[in-house]
């Protein structure tokens, strides 16, 4: 197998895992790395990056600046459905691992290599959802997944490793935290967190304050829609990438967007993950209100039918797949009509819609007034209900008969 190999292009972070097995690759298959490195909006010296990469042993060091592509095609898509897996999780890693393994498979093309590799643990999601859009895109190309095959199986072989080969590496055997991070969230997972019980530390956390250290006094923002997707904040047009930024700052100054939940992974085990999700939780706080003067009632009870699916595709790592393809144009016609604006109020961890208005609001003052009006009878109740209940009326004659 490794002498078939002739070139391979590594999903390259820096840290821990990536950095052993750009060291590990390089005299397991004696043959060029390039490391390619995806910026989805993690807070990253990538210069850094680069000569740690250069200097671990890769050939050349690609890195692939993603932002506006993963807002604008990933995260906003996610967020029309209101996707959400197990009513808690907003999909931070889930919807960043498509974008990094289309591009990956980009430069393999381009560095005309012929096999690609990747971090993921033989335990995790990440491995299904790196691999899943390698075959969906590239099915000629080797995949090496050395989490699988190697004997450095756990995080202090892995950090005595680097340590023998001279490679830095971001945690320490006392804090060693595994994390993710991109524009839409920070995951935590690992070291004292792998308990349950265990209430995650305080300075963990990166995107936001606590909320009780949050301010006093509540934030009132304007959060603009057109088709679905968030266009203005406050009337200020900002591109997808900027918006979410915008709103990942507001969301963590007021202490919003920290989830701390047991998941069931797709290969079967349950993982204890800690996330911090701000703009995102002002995201789909605001969309869902929205639709809720923007939609027609049967519309709405139809696609939120199709979230749990459309969530479950989206963690399993089915970005690529048909069905997901056929779930998204489904969700998207649903987008059509909801355009407005939704005014919230963000107070200590808190994201409260508190106004919503839309040029075709389904909501008509005059039908649903308690005033008096000249639109609705309300004797026509009547039969209504009477027709409603009838088989409610047999099922009670029949009973009756019975007894």
């Amino acid at each position: 197998m490794a002498a078939d190999v002739k070139k391979i292009v590594l999903a390259y972070s820096g840290g821990l895992d990536t950095s052993v097995i750009l060291k590990w690759l390089e005299e397991e298959y004696q043959c060029p790395i390039v490391a390619f490195a995806a910026d989805v909006g993690q807070e990253e010296d990538w210069e850094a990056v680069r000569a740690k990469g250069m200097a671990t042993g890769a050939e050349k060091v690609v890195i692939s600046d993603l932002r506006e592509e993963f807002v604008r095609d990933y995260v906003f898509p996610a967020f029309r459905a209101n996707a959400i897996y197990e009513g808690s999780y907003l999909l931070g890693t889930s919807l960043a691992r498509p974008i990094i393994a289309k591009e990956q498979v980009r430069v393999a093309a381009a560095e005309n290599a012929d096999a690609v590799s990747h971090g993921a643990t033989g335990k995790g999601n990440d491995q299904v959802r790196f691999e899943l859009t390698y075959l969906a895109l590239n099915p000629q190309l080797a995949i090496i997944a050395p989490w699988r095959t190697w004997d450095l199986n756990s995080r202090t072989k892995l950090i005595a490793y680097a340590e023998k080969h001279g490679i830095p590496i971001p945690v320490t055997k006392e804090k060693p935290y595994s994390s993710d991070e991109n524009l839409l969230h920070i995951s935590f997972e690992g070291g004292l967190l792998e308990d349950p019980w265990n209430e995650p530390e305080e300075a963990m956390f990166k995107l936001s304050v606590s909320p009780e250290n949050a301010p006093d006094r509540p934030t009132y923002i304007e959060l603009e829609f057109q088709n679905g997707n968030p266009v203005t904040i406050d009337g200020e047009a900002l591109s997808p990438a900027k918006m979410l930024a915008r709103l990942n700052k507001l969301g963590g100054e007021n202490g919003i967007g920290r989830l701390d939940m047991v998941e069931n992974r797709f290969v079967g085990m349950k993982s204890r993950g800690v996330y911090e999700t701000p703009g995102g939780t002002i995201l789909r706080a605001a969309h869902r209100d929205l639709e809720t003067i923007t939609l027609d009632r049967e519309v709405l009870k139809i696609r939120d039918s199709l979230v749990p699916r459309y969530s479950e595709l989206i963690y399993n790592g089915f970005w690529f797949s048909p069905e997901m393809k056929i779930m998204q144009r489904t969700m998207d016609d649903c987008q059509e009509t909801v355009n407005g604006v939704v005014r919230l109020k963000l107070y200590k961890g808190n994201c409260m819609p508190v106004g919503r208005k839309a040029e075709r609001s389904l909501y008509q003052e005059s039908f649903a007034t308690f005033e008096e009006d000249e639109v609705y009878t309300q004797a026509d109740a009547g039969g209504f209900i009477r027709l409603n209940a009838l088989r409610l009326t047999i099922q009670a004659l029949v009973e009756k008969q019975k007894g």
